[in-house]
């Protein structure tokens, strides 16, 4: 895997921790942190941060059948089946992306949006939009700013914009003082996963017109 420069804050990550992320950035940060070594031990560690919290708090009295209940509860549900261990060949998408996909890249749908580039909708919560998007070499998106946040992790190939150039692996945090138009690089088309919490900000007037229909 090519070397990740641009990382999640920590804010995202505590917050991903904690389990208070809208699903759809959850599935962008698990996504990248399978990714990257160095966020997914940041990850960890806010994970050992929460669970000295849990263990340090003060509990709640039990019933005294508590236990009994539970494990008779435990004793009348069935066994949940388990998927044989399979070895994966390399793959596109990390295992977080292909269970929302239900695959690799073959198995996506696209949806064109108009100069080659063509998006996939995921299902997730209502409170964010996670979708993903393939961009032909050299093809830019619309240039736009931003309403709220926006996660866009590659997956494949590489974009450049105003701030810098994103690999494989790379994550772009964007908010609403960010303007740009991502471009493609030349050669391999870049697939992006990309989470927003509220509609971009397109400059022209045809994105504009377009937004309601493709949901970005």
């Amino acid at each position: 895997m090519s070397l990740i420069n641009h990382h999640l804050t920590d804010a995202l990550l505590m917050a991903y921790s904690a389990g208070t992320l809208p699903e759809a950035f959850s599935l962008v940060v698990a996504t990248h942190i399978s990714m990257c070594d160095e966020c997914r031990a940041r990850a960890g560690s806010f994970d050992s941060v929460g669970g000295q919290l849990l263990d340090s708090a003060s509990g709640e009295a039990l019933s005294d059948d508590a236990l009994a209940a539970t494990l008779r509860l435990i004793g009348g549900a069935a066994p949940e089946p388990r998927a044989p261990s399979t070895r994966r060949a390399p793959s596109t998408f990390p295992l977080p992306l292909q269970d929302y996909v239900g695959g690799d890249v073959d198995a996506v749908r696209w949806k064109r949006l108009g100069g080659g580039v063509r998006q996939m909708i995921l299902p997730s919560s209502s409170d964010a939009s996670v979708r993903l998007l393939y961009i032909p070499g050299g093809a830019a998106v619309p240039d736009h700013g931003h309403r709220g946040t926006e996660l866009t992790l590659v997956l494949q190939g590489a974009f450049r914009d105003e701030t810098d150039r994103f690999g494989v692996g790379d994550i772009e945090v964007a908010t609403e003082d960010l303007e740009h138009k991502p471009v493609a690089e030349p050669g391999v088309a870049c697939i992006c996963l990309a989470a927003t919490d509220a509609p971009l900000k397109f400059n022209s007037m045809i994105p504009r017109m377009l937004q309601p229909l493709f949901r970005i």
